[in-house]
């Protein structure tokens, strides 16, 4: 199977500086969608036709390994898009025709499709709409179809005509290299319609087939910021019937964002429980009987067990053992990883550490490159001070030590274990085991002084 996808068109409707098909649904890029689902079915050949934004549209694709890429400057229609993928196509198979701003088409679907084209025909994937203004009409005789009237090229009956032309198809390559240069341009638009080929098949005697997709809007395609948004919310309120299906309680599936450049894999067990507003981003994994409360964004991350996320947590390439507690508006950065019951509570930040079992942050405080052990506590306005301006340190707390609160702890040094650090330290030392450690300046109240006050204008 080739796969021709067409993502040359300019999309002035989206009033953007932005290719169309580079606008992102759900974290990816709208043709990198269609690519996936070309994928999925096992196309041996993909070729994708650009135009507008030309190498911008290359260059954000560049990933994506073995893709064909033809150019069609100028853009002249569809059928001239097409044949622009005619040299890098087998010529022994058939040929599905894809667009890059259509991002929601299914591979159940074009399997179905394909399953109809069989061999010898051309097969088109047309939908009935209520409404089908703007969409090429399906011109049947006895059933059969016989051609596709563009809307501005249809008279009134033809209008009246519900059955709609998706632009999806599939036909014979060698049949595509025959009738694609011999395309007229005697339109309203001045352009090849790869349309034309449907009255070129019959001509010949070659049977045209039709499918349909089971939804309306998987041939939804993308012109407008608008359209763009309403098929994001098609896609997430997919995405959330699929969790619920498989046990996942969820708020408000209107209010959930799952997203990722390469596809988000969000994995839930037992029990998952999901608040408003959360975004998914990328590979996420929660655990049985995680709670993840209003407004939270993970990305990239593993939450244990049990563990209870609070909301406005913000959490990205980390991994939080079973049965934590997190948050409020608490921020856990890249490098982060939390054992077996750890406490991080609201305001605070955490980044490239670690904090072993029963550990606790519950306040106000900042943790960088630090290995915490077991059982320690971290008070409240604590920040370890990793970053000399040139080069990073680490801070080394043992299991069972206590920090008091808004102290400082000057990288690279290690807390001892069981040690306490009275409140108010600025530690530059290793503070011993088992040991109180202290660092204040000298209380002293001045008796006489005086506030300053403000002094009267003249």
């Amino acid at each position: 199977m080739n796969v021709v996808i067409l993502a040359a068109g300019q999309g002035k409707r989206m009033r953007s500086d932005l290719p169309k098909v580079l606008h992102q649904l759900a974290g990816k890029p709208l043709l990198r969608h269609v690519i996936d689902a070309a994928r999925e079915i096992g196309a041996e050949q993909i070729c994708v036709v650009y135009g507008h934004g030309g190498e911008q549209v290359r260059t954000a694709l560049n990933s994506v390994a073995d893709i064909a890429w033809a150019r069609q400057e100028p853009q002249l229609g569809t059928g001239h898009a097409v044949l622009q993928a005619m040299p890098y196509s087998a010529s022994s198979t058939r040929t599905l025709v894809l667009y890059g701003d259509v991002p929601l088409i299914r591979a159940s679907t074009l399997r179905r499709l394909i399953e109809v084209a069989g061999i010898g025909s051309l097969a088109l994937l047309t939908a009935h709409l209520d409404h089908p203004q703007g969409y090429g009409r399906i011109v049947r005789i006895d059933g059969d179809v016989t051609r596709i009237v563009e809307e501005k090229d249809a008279d009134d009956a033809e209008r009246a005509i519900r059955e709609i032309n998706t632009g999806i198809l599939v036909a014979p390559t060698a049949a595509l290299a025959r009738w694609l240069p011999t395309l007229g341009k005697r339109n309203a638009q001045g352009e090849y319609y790869l349309t034309d080929i449907v009255a070129l098949a019959v001509a010949e005697g070659m049977p045209v087939v039709t499918a349909h997709p089971d939804h309306a809007w998987e041939t939804e395609g993308v012109n407008s910021k608008l359209q763009l948004a309403t098929l994001e919310r098609v896609h997430q309120r997919n995405v959330a019937e699929e969790l619920m299906e498989a046990g996942v309680t969820i708020a408000d599936p209107a209010r959930i964002d799952v997203r990722g450049e390469l596809g988000c894999q969000l994995s839930c067990g037992r029990d998952v429980s999901i608040d408003v507003n959360c975004v998914f981003d990328g590979h996420v994994e929660l655990a049985d009987g995680v709670s993840i409360g209003a407004n939270c964004v993970l990305k990239n991350c593993r939450i244990g067990s049990g563990t209870r996320i609070a909301p406005f947590c913000h959490i990205e390439d980390a991994v939080v053992g079973p049965d934590g507690i997190i948050g409020p508006y608490a921020r856990l950065r890249p490098g982060t990883e939390l054992g077996r019951d750890v406490h991080i509570g609201n305001f605070v930040e955490v980044k490239n550490s670690t904090i072993a079992d029963h550990s606790k942050a519950n306040h106000l405080a900042y943790v960088g490159d630090a290995t915490v052990g077991r059982r320690v506590n971290i008070g409240a306005g604590t920040i370890t001070c990793n970053y000399d301006g040139a080069n990073k340190f680490r801070t080394v707390i043992e299991d069972d030590a206590f920090i008091g609160s808004d102290t400082q702890l000057v990288a690279p040094v290690t807390v001892g274990r069981g040690a306490t650090i009275g409140a108010g330290t600025t530690l530059t030392r290793d503070a011993p085991p088992d040991q109180l450690t202290v660092s204040r300046a000298k209380q002293m109240s001045l008796p006489g002084w005086k506030r300053p006050v403000k002094k009267k204008k003249d």
